[in-house]
């Protein structure tokens, strides 16, 4: 017997013991199944089940492949959902990390560190943490998203240059309902998280670096002391949180309400602008452009364009399940730092399935198709439009100026 199996079935021996002792027979196996952590698990289950049908019916899947990558989306939100929502408390916030590259959604970002924790607005907390060197820092609440439910909308938001830190880089931010001195982040009704963003512009994407740390916690104003210890009602609660993330963020949307700057053409982006207010977990600072990419092995998309004076900018490539490529080994993103530009100061993309062997190429790690997006963030005036080219592979250097 190993340790494991030793010290599992001696506390599993020792804690059956002492409940008979204390409280006569333990409860008969139907009543147990009557619970509702028995019923919240079984809605999950349930929930997990019906992911697939709908991502059959929304994307068509085929191959082993694309059932592959839905299954995986799926355990990534279950993971997160769990991370974030199962022992979540209002009460007692903790920040999780959003994404990380072995957990990737709702259009990850290589360039970026993102946390979140659910709050309430009956509440006033206090966030203390480090810039870290970032490009950019923000804080948004989410309203909504209470109980893991998708956020509807954005509340306040708050970012480096409307806080005030010290020369360390370190600050503190009170979040709530009432107007407070100092660095304040106001709490709407209807708050039900807040998300943090911490933007880096760097030769190596900043999620690549396991090493780097973004120091951040945060805390009720009044401490609440202790919780209650783990029921059967908490724990149902627990689990029906994670059903209600899963359930908002996997469902299908309505392709007619989205934005002005999604476009539905293959390899063409809108270069329309509009609002993100709306837009659950958005950022409001951001400017997106986002498109379809169609690229056969033997093709390349050249997409050409000015980058703005702005705060920062990138273009990731996704699945179609809004999940980042793999940019730990692959060049799947770019941001401006990374980007060579030409000679008259714009720049020259090139998105494939093999190495051109030019600069700026970002790698579809294969895919023939998925999803381009454009963050511009805090731009000054409008934006270049963003012209695009599907081309030979094996023409691609002779294509636009020669590298």
């Amino acid at each position: 017997m190993d340790r494991r199996d030793f010290l599992t079935s001696a506390a599993g021996a020792s804690l059956g013991a002492l409940v008979m002792g204390a409280s006569g027979p333990a409860h008969a196996r139907s009543e147990i199944q009557r619970s509702e952590s028995e019923r919240a698990l079984a809605e999950l289950t349930d929930a997990i089940s019906g992911f697939e049908q709908r991502f059959v019916e929304q994307f068509k899947l085929r191959s082993e492949t694309e059932y592959a990558e839905a299954r995986r989306a799926v355990l990534h939100h279950l993971q997160h959902g769990i991370e974030a929502w199962l022992e979540s408390d209002p009460a007692r916030p903790v920040f999780k990390r959003f994404v990380t590259p072995e957990k990737k959604m709702l259009g990850d970002n290589p360039d970026a560190v993102y946390f979140t924790t659910a709050i309430d607005p009956a509440h006033g907390y206090r966030i203390r943490g480090n810039l870290a060197g970032a490009t950019y820092t923000s804080f948004t609440v989410e309203l909504g998203s209470q109980d893991g439910n998708n956020a509807t909308g954005l509340g306040a938001t708050l970012n480096d240059t409307e806080f005030e830190a010290g020369g360390d880089g370190s600050y503190e931010i009170v979040v709530s309902p009432e107007e407070h001195e100092g660095n304040w982040l106001r709490l709407d009704p209807g708050a039900g998280s807040v998300t943090t963003r911490h933007y880096y512009e760097r030769e190596a994407s900043i999620a690549r670096d396991r090493l780097h740390q973004v120091p951040i916690v945060i805390e009720r104003l009044d401490d609440p002391g202790p919780g209650a210890p783990p029921s059967d009602a908490s724990v149902a609660a627990g689990i029906r949180r994670v059903t209600n993330f899963m359930t908002g963020t996997l469902n299908p949307t309505d392709p007619s309400k989205s934005p002005a700057w999604v476009s539905f053409v293959p390899n063409q982006f809108s270069n329309k602008q509009a609002e993100n207010a709306e837009i659950g977990f958005a950022a409001i600072d951001n400017v997106y452009q986002m498109a379809p990419f169609v690229v056969k092995p033997d093709e390349a998309l050249v997409i050409r364009g000015r980058y703005p004076d702005c705060r920062f900018a990138n273009l990731v490539l996704w699945n179609r399940h809004i999940q980042t490529f793999d940019y730990t080994h692959r060049n799947t993103s770019i941001n401006r730092k990374q980007t060579k530009l030409e000679a008259d100061g714009s720049f020259r993309l090139v998105v494939a399935q093999s190495d051109p062997g030019v600069p700026n190429w970002l790698d579809t790690e294969g895919h023939v198709s998925g999803m381009m997006f454009w963050r511009f963030q805090l731009p000054v005036g409008e934006l270049a439009p963003l012209e695009t080219e599907l081309v030979k592979l094996a023409n691609i250097v002779q294509v636009g100026q020669t590298p």
